[in-house]
């Protein structure tokens, strides 16, 4: 054996070492806290604001609680309609936004003090300034895992388009916070995640600046070119490795279904084809549930209006819940209960 090859088999062994140490330390989560946003102002395609209630009316709670989970559903959150909210520059819909990033902010603290795995039912990915920073204020600091065809890293001056919903991440992180101008509704808001802390997996539409600022700050990303030559176990294993180098912290799961190919989840408001198979997209939550540290899930661009058919939207609704049990235990070779026994004849 080369010296080369004995040092791959070394690093290969190291990383299953950990991971079967991170999969045994840590049991699944086993209680879910679900919050409903139907918020879609931070982008202009109506619809979105459907995905809740879609989502709920195909069973979530009920194969939540078949996994033996615990349940609990705050309901929706409404939102205050900003009849006046004009354009800042190119911005839209800046104070709705605020608005509504602030309450889902206190109501995704309220469910982790409640002692739940905080699910988000989105609603557009604006959303995640709230439910991030919700979460950070009621654990501390966090790792983000975000699972999208986007990076959403563009600020409120580099936006091609003025949707929001392109630019949550550089609102949450310390790095950026010179960057971000002062905003209507959003002085409550204060940056709680360090770049070295956040791994992106699925990107394959980044704009320029985009890019720049991902490459500038040395953000870990795995793009679809990375999981196509990698493999999605291999993704997994060095986003755990990377983030539990840093300390094992709470980790923040943002899931837009667009991160999903547009073959299995069409119904969404920016499909890019050449995407994440159901089964990567489903590994990556089996994966995270198993390091035992999942504390809070973002699901989210669901829109049923933009399916073609209705089964478009089944497929997109179903793909959605599947991630969303992969978080909390489901696995695919079958579960059953703890106290589940044969019966006796």
């Amino acid at each position: 054996m080369t010296m080369r090859s004995a040092r791959t088999l070394r690093q290969v062994q190291v990383a299953v070492t950990v991971q079967r140490s991170l999969h045994h330390q840590h049991p699944p989560a086993r209680s879910a806290g679900i919050v409903g946003a139907p918020f879609s102002k931070g982008q202009s395609r109506g619809g979105v604001e459907d995905g809740p209630e879609r989502i709920r009316a195909a069973g979530l709670q009920r194969r939540l609680q078949q996994l033996g989970c615990a349940v609990k559903d705050y309901g929706n959150l409404t939102f205050e309609d900003m009849s006046r909210d004009e354009p800042m520059g190119l911005l839209k819909s800046v104070r709705a936004v605020g608005a509504a990033n602030q309450k889902l902010s206190q109501a995704v603290r309220a469910a982790k003090e409640d002692g739940h795995t905080a699910v988000v039912l989105g609603g557009d990915h604006s959303l995640a300034i709230g439910s991030i920073h919700g979460h950070s204020a009621a654990v501390g600091e966090l790792s983000v895992v975000w699972v999208d065809a986007h990076a959403d890293i563009n600020t409120p001056l580099t936006t091609y388009t003025g949707n929001i919903h392109g630019q949550p991440v550089s609102y949450l992180l310390h790095e950026l916070r010179s960057k971000v101008p002062v905003l209507p509704n959003f002085s409550w808001l204060k940056p709680c995640v360090s770049a070295a802390d956040v791994v992106f997996i699925g990107l394959r539409d980044v704009d320029p600046a985009e890019h720049y600022i991902l490459k500038m700050l040395g953000v870990k990303t795995f793009s679809m070119s990375e999981v196509d030559q990698l493999g999605v176990a291999r993704v997994m294993e060095e986003t755990c490795d990377y983030l539990s180098a840093r300390g094992k912290k709470p980790i923040h799961l943002s899931y837009d279904i667009d991160a999903i190919d547009p073959s299995v989840a069409p119904a969404t408001g920016t499909p890019v084809v050449g995407g994440l198979t159901y089964r990567e997209g489903v590994y990556i939550t089996e994966h995270l549930c198993q390091t035992g540290l999942l504390s809070a899930v973002d699901l989210v661009e669901v829109n049923p209006l933009r399916g073609q058919t209705e089964e478009d939207v089944r497929s997109t609704v179903s793909t959605a819940i599947d991630l969303l049990l992969g978080c909390f235990g489901r696995v695919r070779e079958g579960n059953h209960l703890p106290d589940y026994r044969l019966p006796e004849p």
